[in-house]
């Protein structure tokens, strides 16, 4: 298999007093040197960009169409957190007519991954993390350190972290919690998806199991 590359675009809506972020990642899917026959899907953060407070949902769809109207983000995929905003905003940016596939995200407290009414995904945020955790400890997920919101994005991972409290409950640190982790769930919600995304030949590091084809609620 030769050497692909793919693009996944995270996208955090931000509301009155939360930034809209975006990340894109380029995917490089590579045989595995440890495992005869495996791959393994490496992440470059590309772009990091924070919108200026109050910047409006059709501002935010234009300056996409900016971004993926030409060159290899044309036809990538899309993935957007419409926990806080609501599928209204979804609906804005999917009568922009990108040209991109979008994929919208509602972020639950549950463990599964199910397939929403709306046709949204339903991710738990222990998934969204768990996927970020996994690609660092391995160093699959690398931020050139010349971003201008590389700095930011470091700080935000420094904040953000998982905490289990004495009922054994995972509970999420700087996550939606009063600090700002913007950056943070555009990457998470990129590599996510990029993780679960097919490949031709190459099975799905974690695939979406059955639970994707029931309705959620």
């Amino acid at each position: 298999m030769e050497r692909l590359r793919r693009y996944f675009l995270g996208l955090d809506l931000g509301q009155a007093q939360d930034f809209t972020a975006l990340a894109v990642l380029e995917q490089t899917v590579v045989p595995d040197p440890d495992k005869l026959g495996a791959h393994l899907r490496h992440y470059a953060c590309r772009h990091l960009e924070r919108l200026p407070l109050g910047t409006s949902y059709t501002a935010v769809a234009v300056r996409l169409r900016g971004l993926t109207g030409t060159g290899p983000l044309r036809g990538a995929a899309l993935v957007v957190d419409q926990t806080g905003v609501g599928r209204a905003v979804v609906d804005l940016l999917r009568a922009a007519r990108l040209p991109v596939q979008l994929r919208a995200v509602t972020i639950t407290a549950g463990h599964t991954t199910t397939l929403g009414t709306d046709g949204s995904l339903h991710v738990p945020k222990k998934e969204l993390v768990g996927t970020l955790q996994v690609l660092l400890q391995a160093r699959r997920l690398k931020v050139a350190q010349a971003l201008p919101e590389a700095r930011t994005l470091e700080q935000e991972f420094l904040t953000f972290q998982v905490k289990i409290t004495a009922a054994a409950h995972e509970t999420f640190g700087a996550w939606r919690e009063g600090q700002h982790d913007d950056l943070v769930l555009a990457v998470a919600l990129a590599a996510w998806y990029g993780e679960r995304a097919p490949v031709a030949g190459v099975p799905s590091v974690l695939s979406y199991g059955v639970s994707f084809l029931r309705p959620h609620g």
